[in-house]
């Protein structure tokens, strides 16, 4: 078992005013040459919009773009004919394969939308684009993992192509959680969104991040009422199909 302690302070950042962000992984003008990426996890950007502002139309390819609004709401709209609102509580993905062109904006005027930005590399190159959006269930994310991401269309959440999970829950205080990888030679992901986390004798704090490879199952421990976790279950090796 191999881990890498990525902590909150220590990510790249950029304030534009209107946007604030901080990177996981080497990003735009940010970059670190040991923080490139996690596996196919490319992309964990941590932003904060201000109100009325947000991203012009830009285009994407081949790349899975994962957007978890975590307060407020984003309005997306895309040469799919896609014009929608995604609010906290759901899930947007799209699969950009041969192309696509997209926007999104806070959708409030003046009140700040917070999200998570994710991409991972497919493991099919040039698909047809997609989109998706789901809505969570708040009750199954309460003290248990909730499925957002899987390879399967039939499967709960979304999906992407890729051979990836993730998982999000919100745990009270001293609640233990286990966590069984999905398959071999994936590594897991920890991005700790509120609260604090207990792994392997490491306390892991609000916007840390922690890498583990060559591991089947991780335990933690929930160190702080109400905290949130993601797990991101990926490829460590891209076999593009």
């Amino acid at each position: 078992m191999t881990t890498i302690l990525h902590k909150a302070d220590t990510r790249g950042h950029a304030d534009h005013g209107w946007l604030n962000s901080f990177f996981s992984f080497s990003f735009a003008g940010y970059y670190n040459p040991q923080r490139v990426q996690f596996g196919v996890l490319r992309v964990l950007n941590d932003d904060r919009v201000e109100g009325g502002k947000g991203f012009g139309s830009h285009p994407h390819d081949n790349m899975e773009i994962i957007s978890i609004p975590l307060e407020g709401s984003l309005a997306h709209e895309d040469n799919m004919g896609h014009k929608e609102i995604v609010s906290a509580g759901e899930v947007q993905v799209m699969s950009t394969g041969k192309g696509v062109f997209h926007s999104e904006y806070n959708n409030s005027p003046n009140q700040p939308v917070k999200f998570l930005q994710i991409w991972v590399f497919p493991n099919r190159l040039n698909v047809p684009p997609r989109y998706d959006q789901v809505r969570l269930d708040p009750s199954k994310g309460h003290n248990a993992l909730q499925q957002l991401i899987s390879p399967q269309p039939s499967g709960e959440g979304t999906w992407i192509y890729q051979d990836a999970w993730f998982h999000m829950g919100t745990f009270d205080a001293g609640r233990k959680i286990g966590y069984d990888s999905k398959k071999p030679g994936n590594g897991v992901y920890l991005f700790v969104i509120d609260g604090a986390f207990l792994y392997d004798g490491q306390r892991l704090e609000t916007r840390d991040g922690l890498g583990v490879t060559d591991v089947r199952h991780l335990d933690l421990e929930a160190a702080e009422q109400g905290s949130r976790v993601l797990i991101m279950d990926v490829p460590m090796q891209n076999n593009i199909q």
